[in-house]
């Protein structure tokens, strides 16, 4: 098949098989969400997923946040690992906010980047499902996956980005960018992979 026939197939099979796919991280608004996200650097999902709810009910607003001790946020953040950053960082970005924000999440990616904590994939996350501005958070699933379907070189998370980017309509982003996550979850592990078990992979 040619370049442009397997972009087609591997549209359909994810909508196959995810047609709508949920957020898989637990938040009520812009907030929660970046708070959440940040959790998530080098920490499962399902683990964050467990941390959250703890912390939301004690502070889910930049103002709630600052009232409480910096090691109180590491304390209740310690599973998601790096809890000493991930809970000064969350203390610190709150600050911000209220200073800098009014108590509200940014909409630009200049100002979220500029925040504690939150780098370009972060921000992509926050943009692309609290504001449905279109951007497209490339994680390692997407990754990888991009690299073996052959759709991007894998030379950088940076390049996929921008190649996934060339490859689907901007409407499209946030929804595929989610669909690369649940299919490389399920299908397209990083580990025991067996192409033949693929949906994908077996064809291409």
């Amino acid at each position: 098949m040619n370049r442009a026939e397997k972009i087609n197939f591997i549209a359909s099979k994810l909508d196959e098989y995810f047609p709508n796919p949920p957020i898989p991280l637990i938040h009520e608004d812009a907030y929660t969400l970046l708070i959440a996200v940040l959790l998530s650097a080098q920490c499962t999902d399902a683990r964050v997923n467990q941390v959250t709810p703890i912390l939301f009910k004690k502070a889910k607003t930049p103002e709630a946040m600052i009232k409480l001790k910096v090691e109180t946020i590491m304390e209740i953040v310690k599973p998601c690992g790096f809890f000493r950053t991930k809970g000064t960082n969350i203390f610190n970005l709150s600050k911000i906010l209220i200073e800098k924000h009014q108590g509200q999440v940014p909409r630009s990616f200049e100002e979220l980047e500029a925040l504690p904590g939150v780098g370009h994939k972060t921000a992509s996350v926050v943009m692309s499902h609290a504001f449905k501005i279109p951007a497209f958070p490339v994680d390692t699933h997407i990754h990888r996956l991009a690299a073996r379907f052959g759709l991007s070189n894998g030379s950088s998370v940076e390049q996929t980005e921008k190649d996934l980017k060339k490859i689907f309509p901007k409407e499209e982003w946030e929804k595929r960018h989610l669909q690369f996550i649940y299919f490389g979850r399920n299908f397209c592990k990083a580990r025991g992979h067996i192409v033949s078990e693929c949906p994908i992979c077996k064809v291409l």
